[in-house]
């Protein structure tokens, strides 16, 4: 795997990290200050003052029995400092689990780290 691959999967890491324990700013810090989020639910947020009223309201509060995971599927990298990732997320409980399809692109920023920068986050319905 090449250093950038790992880079791009360790900022998914890190979505799955700060999820599970509902850490709004440590999630926050993985985006692009003009982010673009769309959650599982189809609400648009635009820019990180919007991407963080949302999360600051929803992530602490969010409930789950189980655990989450957070799997990169695939990865392509559009120009050297651009990367289309496609995520499998899954929220394992004793009611069964259930999964979303996330898509992630991620911009480097001049000091190197990958940022989240468009997002996607579709919810997988059961057959499917």
């Amino acid at each position: 795997m090449s250093t950038e691959n790992e880079a791009v999967a360790e900022v998914v890491a890190a979505v799955e990290r700060t999820q599970r324990a509902k850490d709004a700013e440590g999630f926050l810090a993985l985006f692009h200050p003009e982010a673009l989020w769309t959650t599982a639910h189809g609400e648009v947020l635009i820019g990180l003052d919007a991407i963080a009223e949302f999360t600051r309201a929803v992530l602490p509060a969010a409930q789950w029995d189980g655990e989450v995971s957070y799997e990169v599927v695939h990865t392509r990298f559009l120009r050297p400092d651009v990367a289309a990732v496609k995520v499998r997320q899954v929220y394992h409980s004793a009611q069964g689990d259930t999964e979303g399809s996330p898509l992630y692109v991620m911009t480097r920023a001049e000091d190197g780290r990958w940022l989240l920068t468009a997002c996607q986050n579709t919810e997988v319905r059961a057959g499917s």
